[in-house]
């Protein structure tokens, strides 16, 4: 789709009563309507440089922005032998124009980026030009293979980290993913070897200056760390949270359970994945439309971005901006933060919520966990596409829908255009090698098996 278009095709996709309402608002709803808007609602207009709402660290003092940088999703480029690597050069111009704008709080990990983020983020951070005390660097101790379970191979990532990140401490550090496999990793990895009462020691060196970690899976292991908070002195804890999960029991970790636990005992909430994954900002189109019968002027994924931020014990919401419109629409949202109404939250939590999650998409965030296959999968690229159809209608449920042949062509098509076909879900042995690492939880042989299913049905022609 064209980035900008005009008034006729806005209402081919969105439908006529939506799109009539929506356009005949523009500019009565408050925000700046400046410049052209594109599909999704992004603004041309100026981005402001000195409105970035804020956010202070009750413990430290520090006033942090609500928007954070995850530096996970970043651009990439080819090297001379056709291999994908960091574009080191955009990236540096994303962190610049962040700082620029306001944003300093910066979220790594050594698992990032087949392990190149960290170095990626001290370069980016060196030639941004702004001193060490201007922005705040997280990351985490990943130690997830059981080749670095030791103290000594915990110690030695830690002061890697401190190497590529170009400093000499940390802001704000993670003890990685705790909750997935149970209490079983959490001795492993950070209690029997003595590698938390290490990482204590540090943050009363100063080399650490926040201590916390970051929470995915088993909720008993949230617990353990919520009973035990008198004894390590969590500084923040870092959660997934958006409107589509907030109520959501369905794993025991539900955004609103995870949240309050943290606001009673006063501990700082930082927020990861507020888009799914970029699932809240890539809807159906007549989701799209369900939105700019609100407010035609805000982008779909503004909306995620508000409902997160206007929780009062929020300290920063981290998105992985991979491309400079990301950052921008981000930005404006932030810039300052228009908190939401009452009425608005419960129209997301509940209407809103509940029309997402009709559609039979699969519950990956792309967060490449699972990677490297061992069969060589492209896991999460077959997931994307599949989420992608979904979403774009090219997923029939038999031959007698309307649109089946041109369905079925655009999802075989793409299929083999973003995904190699030897990488395909064909590959899956069910060796189940991937499942533990998974932070939603997904039971991926499973989902491959299902996608597999489809994509031969459509190939027969037996669906």
């Amino acid at each position: 789709m064209k980035r900008y278009i005009n008034r006729r095709d806005f209402i081919k996709v969105t439908g006529t009563t939506a799109a009539t309402a929506a356009l005949a608002s523009c500019g009565v709803q408050g925000g700046s309507t400046e410049g052209e808007i594109d599909y999704m609602g992004h603004h041309e207009g100026p981005v402001p440089t000195d409105k970035m709402t804020y956010r202070v660290n009750p413990k430290q003092g520090d006033k942090v922005s609500i928007l954070g940088y995850g530096w996970m999703r970043l651009p990439n480029t080819k090297d001379d032998e056709g291999k994908d690597i960091i574009d080191q050069e955009q990236v540096n111009r994303l962190c610049k124009y962040a700082l620029d704008h306001g944003v300093n709080y910066f979220d790594t990990s050594p698992a990032y980026c087949r392990g190149k983020s960290e170095e990626s983020l001290g370069i980016a951070l060196e030639a941004s030009g702004y001193p060490r005390d201007k922005y705040f660097i997280a990351t985490k101790l990943s130690n997830f293979s059981p080749s670095q379970y030791s103290l000594e191979e915990g110690q030695a990532m830690f002061e890697r980290s401190l190497e590529y990140l170009r400093t000499d401490y940390i802001d704000y550090l993670l003890l990685h993913s705790i909750g997935g496999g149970g209490m079983n990793p959490v001795h492993q990895r950070y209690l029997d070897n003595g590698l938390l009462q290490w990482l204590m020691e540090q943050r009363e060196a100063g080399r650490i200056r926040n201590l916390g970690f970051s929470f995915h899976g088993d909720v008993a292991v949230y617990d353990w760390a919520m009973a035990h908070h008198d004894e390590y002195h969590w500084d923040f804890v870092q959660i997934q949270a958006n409107y589509v999960d907030w109520e959501n029991d369905d794993k025991g970790r539900s955004g609103k359970y995870l949240y309050e636990e943290l606001v009673k005992r006063n501990i700082p909430v930082v927020i990861m994945e507020p888009l799914l994954g970029g699932r809240l900002s890539k809807v159906p189109d007549h989701v799209v439309a369900h939105f700019k019968q609100r407010k035609p002027e805000d982008s779909v994924a503004s909306w995620a971005f508000r409902y997160i931020g206007s929780k009062p014990g929020v300290l920063t919401v981290l998105s992985g901006m991979t491309y400079m419109e990301h950052l921008e629409d981000n930005l404006r949202t932030y810039s300052p933060l228009e908190p939401l109404t009452e009425e608005e939250q419960d129209w997301l939590e509940e209407e809103t919520a509940t029309l997402i999650k009709s559609y039979p998409t699969i519950d990956c965030n792309d967060c490449k966990y699972c990677m490297p296959c061992p069969y060589g999968l492209d896991i999460p690229g077959i997931f994307v596409h599949y989420n992608k159809c979904v979403n774009t209608g090219n997923v029939p449920e038999s031959q007698q829908a309307k649109n089946y042949q041109k369905a079925r062509r655009a999802f075989l098509v793409g299929y083999d255009r973003s995904v190699p076909r030897l990488r395909q879900a064909d590959r899956c042995t069910s060796c189940r090698e991937c499942v533990p690492h998974c932070p939603q939880q997904i039971d991926i042989p499973r989902e491959l098996q299902r996608v597999d299913t489809f994509v031969e049905k459509l190939k027969q022609g037996t669906l």
